[in-house]
């Protein structure tokens, strides 16, 4: 596991583009999110690689907050490809970005899905809350 670079983003675009299901990813808006990513103080862009190709991303974020007395981080995206899924990349991605956000003051991690339930509590997580949303 190791932080995204530049030369990066043609693979995690591949697995951003797999991975979405309401919007069609636009490589124009991808750059210019992935720059800016590259560039926040809150955002972590993670890799796994396998034998030198890229397998999987995460895309998270680590913000102060009140109700959990410090930080808390935001898993956005995670994704691994399907191929590659029993690799262990996944839970590796997940355990690597807990670690850099525990070192950052966070005292949670929560994160929305819809497809990855069994995955996340095999990791140690549970069902806390409902998720909504309003496209804009």
């Amino acid at each position: 596991m190791r932080s995204a670079t530049a030369q990066d983003s043609d693979a995690v675009f591949e697995l951003s583009r797999m991975m979405a299901i309401t919007f069609d990813v636009n490589r124009r808006a991808f750059m210019l999110s992935y720059k800016t990513i590259l560039e926040s103080n809150g955002g972590h862009l993670l890799v796994a690689e396998i034998s030198g190709l890229i397998v999987g991303y995460l895309l998270g974020f680590d913000h102060p907050s009140f109700f959990a007395n410090g930080s808390v981080a935001w898993v956005e995206e995670l994704a691994v490809f399907p191929e590659r899924r029993r690799s262990k990349a996944g839970s590796h991605l997940m355990a690597d970005f807990e670690d850099r956000v525990r070192q950052r003051g966070a005292r949670l991690v929560a994160l929305a899905t819809t497809r990855a339930s069994s995955f996340y509590k095999a990791i140690g997580y549970e069902h806390r809350a409902d998720y909504f949303r309003k496209i804009l």
